[in-house]
């Protein structure tokens, strides 16, 4: 599943819509919006559930994503709601090999 963020603020996407909505389990996101200092930055960009299971278009599949995405870490509860999270950088083991001299 491909989404595009259309409006960020401090981390949180408001605005969004479904580019491709094949594979929801495993969704990424684009973002093309205006942003600022603190919008991008400060860890993962957070869709809600509900607005993610929106865009998914089926809630039995919705459902049935949310075990996995659990699994993979991608869930997070922020101000007591739910949402799908999208680091904007993660360290692979190639980079952590260098980091640590080990390459």
């Amino acid at each position: 599943m491909r989404i595009r963020a259309l409006s960020v603020f401090e981390g949180i996407v408001y605005h969004c819509v479904a580019l491709d909505t094949s594979n929801p389990c495993r969704p990424t996101l684009e973002v093309d919006a205006r942003t600022m200092e603190g919008d991008l930055d400060a860890g993962p960009l957070l869709i809600t559930v509900a607005d993610w299971a929106r865009m998914v278009g089926d809630t039995e599949v919705a459902k049935g994503c949310l075990p996995e995405l659990k699994r993979r870490r991608r869930l997070e509860e922020r101000m007591g709601v739910l949402h799908v999270r999208f680091p904007t950088w993660s360290v692979t083991e190639e980079a952590l090999r260098f980091i640590t001299g080990e390459a």
